[in-house]
């Protein structure tokens, strides 16, 4: 920055984000609508008690010439000796014998321009209407009933004195995270933020400062968790943050303390929650998780539960390690060599060919995925599949949605045209074609298209029209999986909406694959005991850790026990915002 110079905040965008903010509150919104009721009812109490033709036009002309002086008001001095109403009151009008005393009428008009202006009483402005705004914007949460911060010291003051020197290690940490009333797993957080990273303890004056700060400036459990999580100077999560949370999860959990022995699968694990969180709670898709989407998910609640619930398992949404264990299975057989990262070849293997080359051809655009350097060498990561699966086996939630969407919007203009769709279908018929079945014509297949979406304008399909839809599964797998858009035909389709309707909200497509996957993971590994009897043969990692681990899991849980779905990663900004919830 050149010497000098002084940097300047950016007033207008920190004035629309409070505009935005404050237009959205439902009490906003109530007050608009009665606003306009009432400009409404007046409008046409004036036109009805009115003359229907000159009147009409005086209310104009008054109105229009009151607004000029409200607005006007001294501006007007250059241009009040120029209007005719001035010229006939204080000037002679000037005649084809007086055009040679031009100059003299200029400095008249002056003159008497500026003595009417002198005469000219000054409107006063009404007053300002701001102080009735109560106040709206909270990004750090709502303040509630006040709190005795004190009180609460004084506790964590307490449960300090218990330790050696008045210092708390990681493992201490749950007893200070009880004093603060926050979850345990919290602990890992609170121990990081007051930098007990660097020294292996905290002191109870870092702690206690660290602490009051937070509770002086956030006041809900989002707000500090973010508090706790970030970078300094930042007001959002990134993936990163997230590792030592996870890691001391990982470390602490009785539900994973099998993992102890196989330290190289905790990045994996926590690669693949990490990814899930992202992919439940970034609505947004920046990449970036404010408070404001922290508040609007389960996140929190599902820590809380970590406390209260042994078996992982159980934790469907974020935690679960059969899930991870299923989507780290999927992604081993793809990756031949073994490098965490996939090709097109490798991913067009993915469930017997049954994904298009088209869509293939999509998702290693860019569309849906993050990772420059991946891309530049045509292959995506693996958290690019945890993303890529749990959207592929659940097409119905938002995420999965607008995964797919994205990838079928060949121009990013926000709607699916019909040539995008019969660019797509265009390959289903081939594969048809060479399976020997006759495809049905894309104007058939439009047809039946837009009377399931039933999309709210003629000639594209808007994100909006799909989120709607309850068959957004059929829809997709229709121009791209040829595999489930056979399923679907041999079924009817109203048999679909029945099912549908009447499947349980608390088990989606996803828990179903994972359960139904997993079970056959571990009847493998069964299997292939029985069959080697004794016989130690080299394994791969994932079957080493097959022999490890599944064991535990087969003696703890019986396999017609059902877990449950989600997924998360980050993605590049797309213009959808209207369609976001």
């Amino acid at each position: 920055m050149p010497p000098g110079k002084v940097l300047q905040p950016v007033l207008k965008m920190k004035v629309d984000e409070l505009f935005l903010c404050w237009l959205s509150q439902p009490t906003t919104q109530l007050m608009l609508k009665d606003c306009l009721k009432r400009i409404k009812n007046e409008e046409k109490t004036e036109i009805g008690s009115g003359d229907a033709g000159n009147s009409e036009n005086e209310r104009f002309t008054t109105k229009n010439s009151n607004l000029k002086q409200s607005i006007l008001g001294d501006i007007r001095l250059p241009l009040m000796p120029f209007t005719p109403p001035q010229l006939s009151i204080s000037l002679p009008l000037a005649t084809s014998t007086n055009l040679r005393n031009t100059s003299n009428v200029k400095g008249t008009r002056r003159s008497s321009g500026t003595r009417v202006v002198q005469t000219k009483k000054e409107e006063t402005l009404p007053p300002s209407l701001s102080q009735t705004i109560p106040t709206f914007y909270f990004p750090r949460g709502c303040p509630k009933e006040k709190v005795n911060i004190d009180a609460v010291i004084a506790k964590i003051e307490r449960t300090f004195s218990q330790f050696p020197n008045e210092r708390a290690t990681l493992d201490d940490m749950g007893k200070v995270a009880k004093a603060c009333d926050c979850p345990l797993y919290w602990k890992g957080p609170l121990f990081y933020c007051a930098g007990g990273e660097r020294t292996g303890y905290v002191s109870v004056h870092k702690f206690v400062a660290m602490w009051r700060k937070i509770l002086q400036t956030c006041y809900d459990d989002a707000a500090k968790f973010v508090h706790l999580l970030m970078n300094p100077g930042c007001n959002y999560l990134v993936q990163e943050d997230f590792i030592p949370f996870l890691q001391d999860v990982v470390n602490s959990h009785p539900g994973l303390s099998f993992l102890k022995e196989a330290s190289e699968f905790h990045s994996r694990y926590i690669t693949t929650v990490i990814q899930r969180i992202f992919y439940t709670v970034n609505r947004s898709w920046s990449g970036k998780i404010t408070c404001n989407e922290l508040r609007k998910s389960n996140f929190l609640q599902n820590v809380a539960l970590l406390e209260e619930e042994a078996d992982i398992n159980q934790l469907t949404e974020y935690f679960s390690y059969e899930h991870f264990y299923v989507i780290y299975c999927k992604f081993w057989e793809l990756d031949t060599d073994h490098d965490l990262y996939i090709d097109r070849k490798d991913l067009a293997r993915h469930n017997d060919h049954a994904i298009s080359s088209r869509m293939i051809e999509r998702i290693f655009s860019g569309a849906v995925t993050r990772g420059r350097k991946a891309q530049k060498d045509g292959k995506i990561s693996y958290a690019d599949f945890v993303w890529f699966l749990i959207s592929e086996e659940d097409k119905k939630t938002p995420t999965s949605i607008e995964y797919w969407f994205r990838c079928m919007d060949l121009d990013g203009d926000g709607a699916l045209s019909m040539y995008e769709l019969e660019y797509f279908y265009e390959e289903q018929c081939q594969k048809l074609d060479s399976m020997a079945i006759e495809p049905l014509p894309f104007e058939d297949c439009l047809c039946q298209m837009l009377d399931l979406v039933k999309p709210q304008y003629e000639g594209k399909i808007t994100l909006h029209d799909l989120k709607r839809c309850k068959l957004t599964n059929v829809f997709f797998d229709t121009f791209f999986n040829i595999e489930k858009y056979l399923d679907h035909e041999q079924k009817d389709q109203f048999s679909i909406l029945r099912d549908s309707e009447g499947e349980s909200p608390e088990v989606s497509d996803w828990e179903k694959y994972a359960a139904e996957e997993y079970d056959i993971l571990v009847a493998e590994e069964a299997a292939s005991d029985q069959w080697n009897d004794g016989y130690e043969a080299e394994l791969n990692p994932v079957d080493h850790q097959k022999a490890n681990v599944l064991k535990y899991q087969m003696e703890k849980r019986p396999f017609f026990e059902m877990p449950s779905h989600l997924a998360d990663v980050d993605l590049d900004e797309y213009d959808y915002e209207e369609d976001f919830e």
